[in-house]
């Protein structure tokens, strides 16, 4: 079941979400975290990155699973998803190689990629706190909505909302497939905080707040789960 917090603005769902981060650290120094990318948890981001400055253990033992990824978008193109968490999160944090579960999105075979991953998670999981944020057509990583959803790591075909995505707006080809957990990692997660705000998700708000679950909005699914932390900023975030 979700808990809704409504926050005033982006600066409290950024510091309430750190707060939610701090608390399972403090459970389990070696918790393993789910990350997204984009604008909605790069507030929360940067909250590690200051509260590392005052307390350099905070972090010693964090392990991290990247969410999603562009599929056949190298490391190094500023636009994927492994370039902004190297540079938000794992690089400023001291996260080394060894405690970092991440997608190769140009391996030659895709699926076998994903069975690589979940393989990986299998041993390693379950993820301890899962962050997400809500997708414009209510998507989850790059879960999108439609008949059916896939339980494990799977190749994503984009709806063309997601492939409009901010993270695209310089890039003349857009990329037409990635990589991502399913819906049933997510859900394996103990602890789920799910960041909304931004422009253009009211209706996908609204929709998820009715807490009906439908495959057409792959974010309804998260009502299933019995630790699921909502923060949703009231200002629609900048």
């Amino acid at each position: 079941m979700a808990t809704i917090q409504r926050v005033r603005d982006y600066r409290e769902l950024s510091r309430r979400g750190a707060e939610i981060a701090f608390a399972t650290l403090a459970e389990r120094s070696d918790s393993l975290f789910c990350l997204p990318t984009g604008h909605s948890p790069a507030g929360l981001y940067a909250e590690w990155v200051r509260a590392a400055a005052t307390r350099p253990n905070l972090f010693a033992n964090l392990r991290v699973v990247k969410l999603d990824e562009w599929l056949g978008m190298p490391a190094s193109d500023p636009a994927s998803c492994e370039y902004f968490l190297q540079e938000r999160v794992l690089a400023p944090l001291g996260i080394p190689a060894d405690r970092y579960l991440s997608f190769d999105a140009t391996a030659v075979d895709p699926s076998a990629e994903c069975a690589r991953i979940s393989q990986s998670l299998e041993r390693h999981g379950p993820i301890d706190l899962c962050i997400l944020g809500l997708g414009k057509n209510g998507h989850l990583g790059l879960n999108e909505p439609g008949r059916t959803l896939q339980p494990g790591c799977h190749v994503a075909t984009l709806s063309e909302m997601t492939r409009q995505h901010p993270m695209m707006t310089d890039r003349r080809e857009k990329p037409v497939h990635g990589l991502t957990l399913g819906v049933g990692d997510l859900l394996q997660s103990r602890r789920i905080l799910l960041l909304i705000t931004g422009k253009g998700k009211d209706a996908a708000t609204a929709r998820f707040l009715e807490g009906a679950v439908t495959t057409d909005l792959p974010a309804s699914v998260l009502w299933l789960h019995p630790h699921v932390d909502v923060l949703l900023d009231v200002s629609g975030g900048a």
